[in-house]
């Protein structure tokens, strides 16, 4: 087969290594165009990007896939199929119909559990035990297309957003090698419709919701904390407008009831701040200006903040004066 490939960061480009590897004819990559990034604000090549062209494979890198112009230069490809893993840009009908056997899309996700953007993160947060890849036949709807393989694997309560993630990318590669494999002699199936009534949304990530919810219930806390590790990663605010990130946390379900935000220990083991019900025990943390450590260690450094009897529902305004959060 004549195959295009879709994607733009490691998750997309662990399955084109695999692909590559397994010898099926990769025609052309499509990856988003470079963009600036970091603190230098250099130009970047995706994750995609950098595979392709260890392997010199042609790569294309439209802003989008509407243009006439775009549309004509892949159809100009003759592909036979078209695999798409977290690729970034819209793909129109125009491009769905172009394949002979159109394009397949590697989701993190069991569908129709987890549509959008952040799959894997709204997993963990929504405290879902189990999650896996799902090989979708595309159509024009957002991951609303026929499910045409599953491969699961459980949620530990040790998984975060970051090894998850990393499970996800491995189990993709292999899916997507068993699809390959099965439609090579023969025509794919139609594949299972999904049910709507059973779709959540999983929204984009942003900054601004790793803000951690005291008012919440410790448990809900500790997995918003696992989700948002490495990225946003969930934070406090101290009362000098300091945020502090929090990578690692506990649920304890012994210590003594109070107003949500209050610390009421702190110690080697841990920072154990009262939540909505029960409270968590915070196990590694950043500073800001400083690298993630164990509370151990930051215990030891003497720092002092995040003390005893702090509220950390509060911060200060733009005159200085100190209020509490709703």
């Amino acid at each position: 087969m004549n195959i295009i490939f879709a994607g733009t960061p490691e998750f997309a480009a662990n399955s084109l290594e695999a692909i590559i590897k397994q010898g099926h004819h990769i025609i052309g990559v499509y990856t988003q165009p470079d963009r600036r990034s970091g603190r230098g604000k250099k130009i970047l090549k995706s994750p995609v990007k950098l595979v392709a062209e260890a392997h010199d494979l042609p790569v294309y890198q439209p802003e989008k896939l509407t243009d006439e112009g775009a549309q004509k230069e892949l159809a100009a490809l003759t592909p036979d199929l078209m695999i798409v893993a977290a690729y970034g840009l819209l793909l129109p009908m125009a491009i769905l119909d172009t394949p002979i056997l159109g394009c397949v899309n590697i989701h993190a996700s069991l569908l129709p559990r987890w549509r959008g953007a952040a799959p894997i993160q709204r997993a963990i947060q929504a405290g879902d035990t189990e999650t896996g890849i799902t090989i979708m036949q595309m159509d024009e709807g957002l991951d609303t297309g026929n499910m045409l393989m599953k491969v699961s694997t459980p949620i530990t309560e040790e998984d975060t957003g970051g090894t998850l993630h990393d499970k996800l990318s491995d189990l993709g590669s292999e899916a997507i090698l068993r699809y390959l494999e099965s439609i090579r002699d023969q025509q794919p199936e139609l594949g299972e419709v999904q049910n709507n009534d059973l779709a959540n949304y999983a929204h984009k990530l942003n900054k601004q919701e790793a803000a951690i919810k005291w008012s919440d219930d410790a448990h809900q806390v500790c997995l918003t904390i696992r989700a948002f590790n490495p990225w946003p990663v969930a934070f406090l605010t101290i009362n000098n407008n300091e945020r502090i990130r929090i990578f690692e946390a506990e649920v304890v379900s012994d210590a003594v009831a109070s107003k949500p935000g209050i610390i009421l220990e702190k110690n080697k083991h841990g920072i154990v701040v009262s939540c909505g019900k029960n409270a968590i025990r915070i196990l590694k943390l950043q500073i800001s200006g400083a690298k993630a450590i164990t509370v151990q260690a930051f215990f030891n450094g003497g720092k002092d903040i995040l003390n005893v009897g702090d509220n950390l529902n509060t911060k200060v305004n733009d005159s200085g004066a100190q209020f509490e959060q709703s």
